[in-house]
């Protein structure tokens, strides 16, 4: 791991030393010169507004105390409950692959490195049943005159992280349950895309800023089988991908460290040098 990485690791674990360096917006927040580059925030924050999968349990913050106590002192604390899939969060492997990693078995390797960015919001945009192609991978490839490269993390941006967390944009329905499932419409990666970064890539994790990796209308989940298949771990419901250069920059994905985890909410920043 080179020097900037692990610093910036650490500054994130003790982030609650500098919180005055640190933007209190969530969405967009970002800070200049921060050791030589600028991070951005790619999570959604959790509130009665995350959205979930149709068929995933709901955040739920529960008060257990917030006041003074009879001792003079003040003291707040809450019990929060969630699905694993939901909000800003990661796919282990094993959530589509029998033999796939769990949460805390992915390696550190696969979350944090450097990254590019593929965007084909100007197609998905007007399509939300688009199907992101291998002509579409290629195209970036052409443009910025190299391949995906080795080892990379790959961030699909579909501008529909706009209309995040308004559910009937964002998902296609507002209703819950499994009937909802057939009214889910969002864009995602197509199944012959992800059997080409598979095969002729070589990449280390992938996310996109939709509810799935899987575009809406899928009955099949190919595309999670495909990666996860082969320990691709997946991030979902990213946001800010536009403030995101088309690469140049690094990733770190640190999800709840779940024992045996299929998924975990994701807190993942970019850092652009």
């Amino acid at each position: 791991m080179n020097k900037p990485l692990l610093s910036i690791l650490l500054l994130l674990f003790f982030s609650c030393i500098e919180q005055q360096n640190f933007s209190k917006e969530t969405n967009g927040s970002s800070n200049e010169n921060v050791l030589g580059g600028k991070l951005v925030d790619l999570s959604h924050t959790y509130s009665h507004e995350t959205v979930y999968w149709v068929t995933a349990r709901l955040f739920q913050l529960d008060t257990v105390f917030k006041g003074f106590t009879d001792k003079g002192y003040y003291y707040s604390a809450n019990n929060f409950s969630t699905a694993e899939h939901g909000g800003t969060h990661i796919d282990a492997p094993i959530h589509f692959a029998e033999k796939g990693q769990t949460v805390d078995e992915i390696p550190l390797t696969k979350l944090i490195g450097p990254a590019i960015k593929i965007d084909i919001s100007s197609k998905a945009l007007d399509n939300p049943d688009y199907l992101i192609s291998i002509n579409d991978l290629m195209e970036w490839e052409a443009r910025e005159k190299t391949k995906i490269p080795k080892g990379s993390i790959v961030l699909l941006q579909t501008g529909f992280a706009r209309y995040y967390p308004d559910r009937v944009r964002y998902m296609g329905t507002a209703a819950r349950g499994i009937l909802a499932i057939k009214e889910l419409h969002f864009p995602g990666l197509s199944p012959e895309a992800a059997k080409w970064i598979v095969e002729q890539r070589n990449v280390h994790a992938i996310g996109i800023d939709t509810p799935s990796i899987d575009y809406g209308q899928s009955e099949l989940f190919e595309s999670h089988v495909t990666l996860l298949s082969q320990n691709i771990p997946a991030f979902e419901n990213l946001t800010n991908l536009d403030k995101l250069p088309s690469r140049g920059f690094e990733i770190i994905a640190l999800p709840m460290k779940i024992k045996g985890g299929t998924g975990a909410p994701l807190r993942i920043v970019a850092l652009i040098k």
